[in-house]
């Protein structure tokens, strides 16, 4: 099944100012490990997801993207301490062709995965469960594809997602200095051990 993965990154006694240092340095460890160099759209939240938006930016995939921290400057203009600030990035990962069947092949496929940095009073302080940053790397399949039995050639791809996974978590994690971190995802399950296993079935 199916599971969407995140990132949480926290940092010891964060001042609201200093959080667009951290996410311009996030978005930009993007294009060392196979995302764009630019951000695809920006939007800031007002008090809960529930609320209407108050910005909301989109400059397209690169060139035409906006440079990491040119778009987080224009966002945080709004800084406010129950506001949260969404960035979408391009980067791209092994995937199964859809509807491939039997002649399945494996393709580099881009997605958006989503940066967002929490004020304090975000949504009664959620930033305390989900990290003062947290990046949603939408589905987990690329990196588990529980459901196929992988050739050398699919494993191999697997193995290559899961190892992109683990240097852009670690790459974000120092650059930014975080402090502590947590890879997640909803169903709550041991995601760590499941990645294990599946890069143990790759190698």
């Amino acid at each position: 099944m199916s599971d969407t993965l995140y990132l949480s990154l926290w940092y010891p006694n964060l001042r609201l100012a200093a959080l667009a240092e951290k996410l311009a340095t996030i978005l930009g460890a993007f294009a060392a490990h196979g995302g764009e160099p630019k951000v695809y759209a920006a939007t800031v939240w007002p008090v809960s997801w529930r609320e209407t938006p108050v910005l909301q930016r989109v400059w397209g995939h690169a060139p035409q993207g906006a440079e990491p921290r040119a778009a987080v400057e224009e966002a945080l203009e709004l800084l406010h301490d129950d506001f949260a600030y969404e960035f979408q990035i391009g980067w791209s990962l092994w995937e199964l062709e859809e509807g491939s069947g039997l002649d399945a092949r494996w393709l580099r496929a881009r997605r958006l995965v989503r940066v967002t940095g929490y004020g304090p009073l975000f949504d009664e302080g959620t930033y305390e469960q989900d990290g003062h940053i947290r990046i949603d790397f939408g589905p987990d399949t690329p990196f588990l594809e529980e459901d196929l039995e992988l050739d050398s050639v699919g494993a191999g791809h697997v193995a290559e997602n899961i190892l992109q996974l683990v240097a852009l978590t670690g790459a974000a994690e120092k650059a930014s200095g975080a402090t502590a971190r947590l890879l997640w995802s909803e169903l709550g399950e041991s995601l760590a051990q499941r990645l294990a296993a599946r890069l143990g079935v790759a190698n």
